[in-house]
Parts: structure tokens; C-alpha cells; sequence
């Protein structure tokens, strides 16, 4: 079993980048600039964005946070984005989710100009991507892209089943796992919550990508010998008997699944670093393409 580092190959991808700002700083140019707004005070939200603004520091981008009170207004966020799509010392901003009630979501990510969007979320950047044509990727499915493609894990001709079909991951993953090329060519399955037979679905599989958020969902009888395991899901379980008073822990039953696996993602450390790094790789193509 070999296990797929998302910690170590993000630093190895972050110090890229690192010498990548460095050559434009040496040629007077300006360094990619990240922008970030949160809207609220949700715990994991600040901790998320946080780790952004840290990575941002660590490579040699700008970045800046826009923090708005939970009860901001559509209208008034609306404004903020606009603001932020005529800035052009801003390359590349996200909208951290979930946002309030009172805002429409899908009307706020339409708002972000999709030359900006290194998040990948707007319709325009989902499109272009299903059309493999040159565009962001989201930035987790992007992580994922590139884990395999290091790892140099065989692709073509496998069979990939993805689990969960949500926006973010699942059916980007899908669109992602059949196009041409490296990694890609493999013939995918999308299950989710109306899927029969997923057991006999996923032991016939050669990769699977779940994105579900259930806690040990895939358990060994699911799987394969030799079988690529990607855990995308990240879920809080709460345990008084450790200090935090809950642990972290993936999609996969990863103590029993680990043993029959050829490649396997942990969680935390598997997927969770590539997606910020992947975001600062976003940022900076924005930066080149803005020049």
C-alpha cells in the first residue's frame, strides 16, 4: 500500500510557486494577489480561510480578507464583488461558503468574473472545463488531478467510481476521470444517495473517489485488492476523551480499506492540502493571464 501525502506533495508544489514569485519579483513584477471574503464568524470558515492567507504568506502573495458581518445584505455583498472584479491589483478572489440565508449563493458565485475565479465555480470556468478547454479547475478535484498524476497512478482504462455528486468535487471528478488524456481515459460511475447495488458497484471498481461527509461510509467488503482510494469527505466526530474533544476522520474505514489498497489518501493530510495549494496554482495562472 502506498500512501498518496497530500501534506508533502503541497509543500513540494507550494515551494514551486515559491520560486516561481521570487523570478517575478526579481523581474520588478507584481506578485499575485489572493482575496478572500468571509461572511460571518463560522469556526471552520476562519480556520479555513485562515490557512489560506497563511499559504499566501508562505509562497510571497498578496492577499487580503474581506470580513463582513453575517447579517450583510445580498445587495451589499454583491457591491463587495464588484468591487473586487475592477480591481486589478486583485487576481484572483473566492467566496467562502456557506454563506447566510438571506443570500442567494448561486446568484453571488454568478457574480465573480470568471477571469477571477480560481475557485472554478462559476458557470462559465464548469463549462470550459467539461469542454477541456484551458480554464480553472475547482480546486479540489484539481488536487486530486495532481496527486494522481505524481504519484504517476495508471489511469487509462480503469474503472473510476465517484461517490457523491455535488458541484465541488463529485461531478467535476466525473467530467474530470473520462476526459483525454493524463489523469483521465477511465471509464467513470457517479453513484449517490439513489444508487443500487453500490457495493457491487464499488467492488468492481479500480478507483474510488468519495466525496460524501459519512464518517467510515467504505468499508473493506466494498473494495478490491489493489484498489485507488481517494477520501475526499472530512467530518468532525465528536470524542470527549481527546483533548480538542472531537477527531477528524474521512469517508473510508481507512484502518481496514488501507490494508486491501494498492493507493490510499489519509484524512487529515490526503486531499485537504492539495485543494489549498491548488487554489495558490489557480492564482497564479490568473496572475500570468492578466498579464
Amino acid at each position: 500500500m502506498i500512501l498518496l501525502d497530500g501534506r508533502k506533495t503541497s509543500n513540494d508544489i507550494k515551494d514551486e510557486i515559491t520560486r516561481e514569485v521570487q523570478e517575478m519579483k526579481d523581474k520588478g513584477e507584481r506578485v499575485p494577489h489572493l482575496a478572500a471574503v468571509l461572511v460571518g464568524n463560522d469556526g471552520a470558515s476562519l480556520t479555513y480561510v485562515g490557512s489560506k492567507v497563511k499559504a499566501c504568506e508562505r509562497v510571497g502573495f498578496e492577499s487580503t480578507l474581506i470580513q463582513l458581518p453575517h447579517t450583510v445584505s445580498e445587495v451589499e455583498l454583491l457591491d463587495t464583488i464588484d468591487e473586487l472584479n475592477k480591481n486589478e491589483e486583485i487576481d484572483g478572489f473566492i467566496i467562502q461558503l456557506p454563506l447566510p440565508k438571506q443570500i442567494n449563493s448561486q446568484k453571488v458565485l454568478m457574480a465573480v468574473d470568471p477571469k477571477k475565479d480560481v475557485d472554478g465555480f462559476h458557470p462559465t470556468n464548469f463549462g470550459k472545463m467539461a469542454l477541456d478547454m484551458s480554464t480553472f479547475i475547482p480546486a479540489t478535484p484539481f488536487g486530486i488531478l495532481t496527486l494522481l498524476e505524481r504519484y504517476k497512478v495508471e489511469t487509462q482504462g480503469k474503472h473510476t467510481v465517484v461517490i457523491g455528486r455535488s458541484h465541488i468535487v463529485g461531478r467535476p471528478m466525473s467530467i474530470l476521470m473520462g476526459r483525454k488524456g493524463f489523469p483521465g481515459n477511465s471509464t467513470v460511475t457517479l453513484t449517490h444517495s439513489y444508487t443500487k447495488n453500490m457495493k457491487e458497484i464499488t467492488r468492481d471498481a479500480d478507483i474510488i473517489i468519495t466525496a460524501l461527509g459519512v464518517p467510515g461510509f467504505l468499508k473493506a467488503d466494498m473494495v478490491k485488492d489493489g484498489v485507488v482510494i481517494i477520501d475526499v469527505g472530512i467530518t468532525r466526530v465528536p470524542d470527549e476523551s481527546r483533548a480538542r474533544g472531537y477527531y477528524i476522520t474521512g469517508d473510508v474505514d481507512f484502518e481496514n480499506v488501507s490494508k486491501k489498497a494498492g493507493y490510499i489518501t489519509p484524512v487529515p493530510g490526503g486531499v485537504g492540502p492539495m485543494t489549498i495549494a491548488m487554489l495558490l496554482k489557480n492564482t497564479l495562472l490568473a496572475r500570468e493571464q492578466a498579464k
